[in-house]
């Protein structure tokens, strides 16, 4: 795995769903466990965009 660099990671950040970044915060053990995943994910899909296929279950909506 390669190191991201600073500008990549950060656009990263902001791609993740607000409510997870909020979530980091929460009082709340199991929302900030879930935040964190979701902020995760969002960073390793935006690394590994090229290498990640579509989900054939997810519903395709017309434009």
């Amino acid at each position: 795995m390669t190191q991201p660099d600073s500008t990549a990671l950060a656009q990263a950040l902001l791609a993740a769903p607000q409510w997870a970044l909020s979530g980091l915060a929460s009082p709340w053990q199991g929302l900030r466990e879930d935040a964190a995943r979701e902020v995760a994910e969002t960073i390793l899909g935006v690394s590994g965009a090229s290498e990640v296929l579509p989900d054939p279950r997810q519903i395709t909506l017309p434009l």
